[in-house]
């Protein structure tokens, strides 16, 4: 556990991608094989221990120190590793237990150990970085510096592969990963998963410069689609079973049963999963009445029918056609949709024709009053499916954002950097002569700008509610946001897609703010 704490403690005060991942690869060297692999999982959040929740962790902690000591130091400090790892209170005279990472995880796994005894223990028996990469490591989100991807990159540099050959098995391999790493070190094959049963991932876009990247869109190198306002799906189907992912990975079969193909061999499709009739489309408002429901009942499903807009397709008739180019991608589409009946469900997302940037320009400008289309997708005709994002291969061009200036109403602490700081904030707008909720909002704003949002808070509080605090109604910031709809779960009755900050408006007095009313009448209208 010692290797993997000085591991952590390294990867938070290092600055450098080149240097973060030579401490990486210098730890795989020096640990054992299932330690590398589960350092993997933790690192990536895939190492989950079912029995243990970070309430029932908190509570624990709780009832061995002083309670109102840890609530006012979590309230502080903000992340509950932290509080713990400098709270707990080591008995004098106990000897440290150097665990090893793996001893840790298999009593973490077992049925055979009283788990509360266990961390106590722990805690007891070492010190502070201990203690917190313990910690870390049971209610996972480490915050280091690296991501999946880092990861990812890591162990191609590692292992002297291509990124891409990880890619396409990462999302069907389980921790440890000692298959993969024995295929790294060159003591193993490469690793098969089951294709049926696996998320790919997906190929994403880069954003779109207008300035920058106009001179080389052409119709001859690229074509271009709409970007429709739902969620990204991705949907596998084999012997008649059909599986339906989001982009992360997450299986939504359950969510969504009206989406079902009878291909005997496997396919693999990419597309928009929107809410709508007879293939027009629905606002994403009425697509979020869907979102989250395992067992959507016949009532919801006829209420707010949906539909799939296919993009592309990854596997046909079980051969991987990743490796072919768009417009041969784009007629294997074609045909499987046309082969397989998908008129009811499905449908193909249209190619925009144009002749130059000027005619794109136009079209791109007419989509601004759109309620379903965020923007375009140019993609370049000789584009390979490759998972991530490659740059100038596909760009998205996301319509303009709309603006109001809001209320700051509450603020509360942020996690992991943030965590010293009230950095999520909670905005309203005047509805007659009252302020209501209209957006929360926690990213669009800079350091310096969020030492200054700290100090209002600080100096503007009329009320706390445990880590939220309620404020002053004078400051007004000029949120940016995608688009606007009516929503019954929400007080003010609308909700906003995507809100962010785009100025602080220290100038503006927050009675010269628009009412509810007439920001409806302008953006929903």
């Amino acid at each position: 556990m010692i290797k993997f704490s000085k591991l952590l403690k390294q990867l938070i005060f290092s600055s450098s991608n080149k240097e973060k991942t030579k401490l990486i690869i210098d730890y795989f060297n020096n640990v054992s094989i299932l330690e590398a692999g589960y350092t993997i999982a933790a690192l990536t959040n895939n190492l989950k221990f079912k029995n243990i929740k970070a309430g029932s962790v908190k509570n624990l902690i709780k009832s061995k120190v002083d309670s109102t000591l840890f609530d006012l130091s979590y309230e502080y400090v903000g992340d509950l590793a932290d509080t713990i790892s400098l709270i707990w209170n080591r008995p004098e005279g106990v000897a440290n237990k150097n665990y090893s990472l793996l001893e840790i995880i298999n009593n973490l796994n077992s049925k055979n150990i009283n788990i509360e005894k266990f961390i106590i223990d722990f805690l007891n028996n070492n010190k502070v970085d201990e203690r917190w990469a313990f910690i870390k490591l049971l209610l996972g989100g480490f915050r280091v510096g690296v991501s999946v991807n880092f990861i990812k990159n890591t162990l191609a540099e590692y292992g002297n592969k291509n990124k891409d050959e990880i890619e396409k098995i990462w999302n069907g391999i389980k921790p440890p990963y000692l298959g993969l790493l024995k295929w790294l070190k060159g003591n193993g094959n490469y690793p098969e998963i089951k294709l049926s049963e696996t998320f790919h991932t997906m190929m994403l876009a880069s954003s779109f410069n207008p300035n920058k990247d106009a001179n080389k869109i052409n119709s001859d190198d690229y074509i271009v689609e709409n970007k429709w306002d739902g969620i990204r799906v991705q949907i596998l189907c084999e012997n008649k079973s059909t599986k339906l992912f989001s982009r992360t990975g997450e299986n939504i079969s359950n969510s969504f049963p009206e989406v079902l193909i009878n291909s005997k061999r496997l396919t693999v499709l990419d597309g928009e999963l929107l809410a709508g009739k007879e293939f027009q489309p629905y606002s994403f408002g009425e697509l979020q009445k869907r979102l989250n429901k395992k067992k959507p009942s016949k009532k919801l499903q006829t209420e707010v029918p949906i539909f799939v807009r296919l993009y592309d397709i990854l596997f046909f008739n079980g051969i991987d056609i990743r490796n072919k180019n768009l417009i041969f991608r784009k007629e294997q589409l074609k045909k499987f949709y046309s082969e397989y009946n998908l008129f009811k469900n499905f449908d193909i997302s249209e190619i925009i024709n144009f002749s130059n940037f000027i005619d794109l320009q136009r079209i791109y400008n007419n989509l601004y009053n759109s309620k379903f289309i965020e923007g375009l997708m140019i993609k370049s005709k000789s584009s390979l499916y490759v998972a991530g994002r490659k740059q100038n291969l596909w760009l998205k061009w996301k319509r303009s954002p709309k603006y109001i200036d809001a209320i700051l109403m509450y603020a509360q602490r942020g996690h992991g950097k943030r965590s010293s700081y009230y950095s999520d904030f909670t905005f309203g707008v005047y509805d007659n002569n009252k302020i209501v909720p209209i957006a929360k909002a926690y990213s669009g704003y800079t350091d310096k700008e969020l030492i200054s949002l700290d100090k209002f808070v600080r100096e503007n509080t009329i009320a706390s509610f445990g880590p939220v605090r309620e404020v002053r109604k004078k400051l007004v910031v000029e949120l940016a946001f995608d688009s606007m709809q009516n929503s019954n779960r929400h007080k003010s009755g609308v909700s906003l897609r995507f809100p962010r900050f785009h100025r602080i408006r220290w100038d503006k007095p927050s009675n010269e703010t628009l009412h509810l009313r007439e920001i409806k009448s302008e953006f929903i209208n």
